[in-house]
């Protein structure tokens, strides 16, 4: 069942530190989930926070660490010596050891890792330190079971029980060769099952999956989702096996990217949170915004350019944001597809056959709504035939001009590398406006004539 916190917790938690009375808050604390009392942290204040978190053992606090807002492990890491960082370090995965230290400031890093009591640990944590955060290298951890390839069944046991005493989870076993090179991976049925004397050479499955050290981030995840995986093994350039990525590690990766992509879509350029400072949230917003005004700006002299049509049809003054608003939605409705297609790695055929598909199923989504709205505008508003053709036509070019943009975009700037998330929001609404007024005057002009 899971862990609530109230308010009145909350409170009682508060009251316990004000006391200083650890006895009873771990009592408290015994038998709730470290991901709960990380919650708990998170809703105290600095003060408190610091008090709970250093009277509870090194083996949970770690765990809470990494659970932690990043904000408030900011300031509990700032409260903490190198040595009392360094002993939370020593209980974790050295993946995981690595994202606390990359958070750490410069002068701080070295020596927290000097503090680090397991020379072996340390090592690890420091070639994890090379390599890009946003790569298989960056995302991998040293903890993992591997069997040689000329071992027996007995000695792969009793290797793989060493090997285990520092390895939370055992998610797959790998084989190697005598240098260390990726073979293939040991099914533990198969180890259990064969004789004592076997070689592991004659029982190991040679298909794995992997990825290389250099591999991005994005692409592993893709990887993994795609076979199902919960982990998968890195390897360098000559094949030998480095580390492995665990599926916890993945659904991380793929939040940061969603998050990412919902900013980018939403017209904001760097990622950021509601708590960041003001002015970083400014400089993320404003370049879009300044898009969007000089994309109005546009759109508005567009009109202007139209100024003798409004005076003898005003009726066509009153339908330009709805013309635009309907460019704006299909626009974004199309690219949002094409960019979730793009990420999930679904899209499939040329990119004819997916353009010619849009305009069909723009020309069918409009047909219906250019019908209803030639009904409401005639009937119910009471213009002439002449400007409710001219309203319904307008609609349904420009919904299959905004449908085509929006497929089309996003595809391209997938194409040169561009993250094709950027196409949604203000990018395609703001270019759909200006065609779409476009196009709306220009029909109206051409049945109309003024």
């Amino acid at each position: 069942m899971e862990f609530k916190i109230s308010k009145e917790f909350i409170l009682e938690i508060e009251s316990l530190i004000d006391e200083q009375n650890e006895r009873e808050l771990l009592q408290k604390l015994e038998d709730i989930h470290f991901a709960d009392i990380a919650e708990i942290i998170n809703e105290l204040d600095a003060k408190d926070a610091g008090y709970l978190f250093k009277i509870i053992e090194s083996e949970i606090s770690s765990e809470i660490l990494l659970e932690l807002d990043e904000e408030v492990r900011e300031k509990i890491l700032n409260n903490l010596s190198a040595k009392e960082i360094a002993e939370e370090l020593d209980e974790m995965d050295t993946d995981d050891a690595v994202d606390i230290i990359a958070e750490l400031p410069e002068e701080i890093k070295e020596e927290v890792i000097s503090e680090l009591e397991d020379f072996e640990h340390a090592k690890d944590i420091v070639e994890l330190l090379r390599y890009d955060e946003d790569t298989a290298g960056g995302l991998m951890a040293k903890e993992y079971i591997q069997a040689n390839e000329n071992w027996n069944v007995l000695t792969c046991i009793q290797e793989i029980r060493k090997q285990a005493e520092n390895v939370s989870r055992v998610h797959s076993i790998y084989v190697v060769d005598d240098e260390d090179r990726l073979k293939g991976r040991l099914s533990l049925k198969d180890l259990i099952t064969s004789s004592t004397t076997t070689q592991i050479k004659d029982i190991y499955i040679p298909k794995v999956d992997y990825v290389k050290v250099d591999t991005e981030s994005t692409e592993v995840a893709r990887i993994m989702q795609k076979y199902d995986l919960e982990a998968i093994p890195v390897i360098d350039e000559t094949g030998r096996l480095m580390g492995r990525i665990t599926i916890d590690d993945i659904v991380d990766v793929i939040k940061e990217e969603a998050d990412r992509d919902y900013q980018l879509a939403a017209g904001i350029s760097q990622d950021v949170e509601a708590d960041d400072s003001i002015w970083n949230l400014t400089r993320a917003r404003l370049p879009w915004l300044l898009l969007a005004l000089i994309g109005s700006f546009i759109a508005v002299n567009v009109s202007q350019s139209f100024g003798d049509a409004m005076e003898k049809y005003a009726t066509l003054f009153f339908f330009t944001p709805l013309v635009a608003a309907m460019a704006g939605n299909v626009g974004v409705q199309s690219s949002a597809i094409i960019v979730q297609g793009l990420a999930n790695n679904s899209l499939s055929g040329s990119i004819w056959k997916r353009l010619g598909k849009e305009m069909l199923l723009a020309l069918l989504n409009s047909a219906i709504l250019a019908l209803v709205l030639l009904l409401a505008t005639h009937f119910i508003m009471g213009t002439t035939y002449e400007i409710s053709s001219t309203i319904v036509l307008a609609l349904v070019t420009v919904m299959i001009l905004a449908s085509l943009i929006g497929t089309f975009i996003p595809i391209m700037l997938n194409k040169y590398g561009i993250d094709p998330a950027i196409a949604t929001g203000p990018f395609i609404t703001t270019s759909n406006d200006i065609f779409g007024l476009l196009i709306y005057f220009t029909i109206a002009k051409m049945i109309l004539g003024f």
